[in-house]
């Protein structure tokens, strides 16, 4: 009974059932399509209208961008009603002179970089899985990406937005201005929420003016730490833009040369670290010449082993392949555990040094694949192994990975969120009146919980 009623309430939403369902494809997480239907409403009416559907019926809902998420946000089981936001995916308006874009929630990062460029401006937030990541979903899962370091994360993007409640009505805040000071800013409950208080529907993105051409270079070095002196080092340049600094420890770059068939000698690979940095300037040549010049510059102080920088715009792919692809780890280590965590800047190398050792006292055959963004301190890790572990040791690769982060000032999850995946970490590692007070503004705002049960609070 719940298909037709569905189609009666929404004639012009597209519907699938489980059968349709299953013939999909469910995006990085094959829990994504376990439920009864997926419903993709036209605009926000009929998203509110499907909530209020659920409401009354007590059918849990799971909001779905484009199914990139790596923490189980998305997961849904038999029962649950999927509200796809793929249907609403239009650039409404951008405003050149304010910089601000109007978007729906279905609008993928891809197509507002595009959008933006014709007007000199740029989201200001890049992620390897723009062509699919839409709008919506980041907010809800507060993604970061490489320029976080310099734009922040999608917290500091988002100037307003619209959200339907678990009740259907509509939170309408579609703040344009960077300076309000009226009372509490509720946008902010949706925003890394990953759609447990509330659909995100419609955003105003906050837009910054893009370098008019960059270049990149790649660069080894032998720590972390060398890797930040060239960063401050290029973060004081008044000639060009540090748009990126990408760090990647020597096991993840050895199984990405492999995996993508790089001969030895064709970049400079043999080093224990590797530092992709991008950089923007008026014009390619002015961007190449600072990268040189400065890195010519720093080279004895930061220790650097070798660097290239890169002389056309395929060499510059072949570098950012080597940390984009990620995909070469799945393929060596089929559901390989997978971590994304953020330590204070000057604790990358003793962190690093930590985890490697705790790992190996619980397999001596871990050697774990760390990469990142060198900037922000947000380091990736996974595990030389196929997945699912048991529970129990994938517990006790957590205890390692999340020992004294929190007291340090880091966070067990960086940019993938809570989701399904984190939930026991959340749980044992989070701070316990966060927890409180999370779970009295889920119980405030869905009493019933409908929206997005068993992720993040439970």
């Amino acid at each position: 009974m719940l298909l037709p009623a569905l189609r009666a309430l929404l004639p012009t939403a597209t519907i699938w059932d489980a059968a349709e369902l299953a013939s999909r494809d469910p995006g990085f997480d094959a829990r994504n399509f376990g439920a009864s239907a997926l419903v993709r409403p036209r605009d926000v009416e009929g998203v509110a209208a499907l909530v209020r559907f659920c409401a009354e019926r007590g059918v849990s809902l799971v909001a779905q961008g484009g199914r990139t998420g790596l923490a189980g946000g998305a997961a849904t089981s038999d029962g649950q009603i999927i509200c796809d936001l793929g249907g609403q995916n239009q650039i409404e308006e951008i405003d050149p002179f304010a910089r601000v874009a109007i978007v729906q929630a279905g609008v993928t990062l891809g197509a507002l970089q595009e959008a933006a460029a014709a007007h000199g401006l740029d989201p200001g937030i890049d992620l390897a899985a723009r062509g699919s990541a839409t709008i919506g979903g980041m907010v809800s899962t507060n993604a970061g990406g490489i320029m976080a370091f310099r734009n922040g994360t999608m917290r500091h993007r988002v100037l307003g937005l619209e959200a339907v409640l678990p009740d259907g009505r509509v939170f309408s805040d579609l703040t344009r201005v960077l300076k309000t000071s009226a009372g509490y800013d509720l946008k902010h409950l949706f925003i890394g929420a990953e759609g447990t208080l509330g659909i995100v529907a419609r955003v105003a993105v906050r837009l910054d003016p893009v370098a008019g051409a960059s270049a990149t270079a790649l660069v080894g070095v032998p720590d972390a730490a060398s890797a930040q002196r060239i960063v401050r080092h290029f973060l004081g340049s008044t000639s060009a833009r540090l748009s990126a600094a990408e760090i990647l420890w020597r096991n993840f770059a050895s199984l990405m040369q492999r995996g993508l068939g790089y001969a030895p000698g064709q970049l400079p690979l043999d080093a224990p670290c590797l530092l992709v940095l991008g950089l923007g300037a008026d014009s390619v040549e002015a961007a190449r010449g600072v990268l040189e010049e400065g890195l010519a510059a720093i080279w004895e102080e930061a220790g650097i082993l070798d660097g290239l920088v890169a002389s056309s715009e395929a060499q510059a792919a072949q570098m950012w392949r080597l940390r984009e692809e990620t995909e070469h780890i799945e393929r060596a280590h089929p559901m390989a555990p997978s971590f994304d965590v953020s330590v204070p800047g000057g604790a990358l190398d003793a962190y690093v040094a930590r985890v490697e050792a705790g790992l190996k006292r619980i397999d001596a055959a871990y050697a774990p694949y760390v990469y990142g963004h060198l900037a922000d301190g947000n380091l990736h890790i996974s595990i030389n192994c196929d997945g699912p572990l048991p529970h129990e040791r994938h517990a006790a690769i957590e205890d390692v990975l999340y020992e004294g982060l929190h007291e340090a000032g880091g966070s067990f999850s960086a940019e993938h969120g809570v989701g399904l995946e984190k939930r026991e970490a959340y749980e044992r590692h989070a701070d316990p009146v966060k927890r409180d007070l999370a779970k009295a503004i889920k119980a405030l705002m869905d009493p019933s919980n409908v929206m997005n049960p068993r992720k993040v609070v439970g």
